[in-house]
């Protein structure tokens, strides 16, 4: 497989990590749209949202409960945050590894896109 994503967890390519745990990786984003910018990717290869099953519920719990506890850790969780995942390529899905961005640390706009 030659998915971008599964060779940052893997330590094929370099990351500045800031979580990992058996389930999640997360790390600074390379091109920060904001002065937060963390990249939250489960371990497991999954393409995107829509190939999501009931299987991957506790997952997905397990993925925001791990960017809520990164916003607090970045100090963005009082002021808000946003956390976006793209799906498809008219949705701005670049890398097809199911991943969010957490975005914080000043005034975000909307609409986004």
């Amino acid at each position: 497989m030659d998915c971008i994503f599964c060779k940052i967890i893997k330590g094929e390519i370099p990351s500045t990590k800031v979580y990992e745990d058996e389930f999640v990786y997360a790390f600074e984003d390379i091109n920060p749209e904001a002065p937060v910018h963390v990249i939250i990717v489960p371990k497991e290869h999954i393409e995107s949202v829509k190939a999501l099953t009931i299987s991957h519920k506790n997952l997905i719990g397990h993925l925001h409960l791990i960017a809520a506890e990164i916003a607090r850790d970045k100090n963005i969780d009082e002021t808000g945050y946003r956390l976006v995942t793209n799906i498809g390529e008219d949705g701005g899905q670049s890398v097809h590894h199911l991943h969010y961005h957490l975005l914080g640390g000043r005034q975000l706009q909307w609409p986004p896109g």
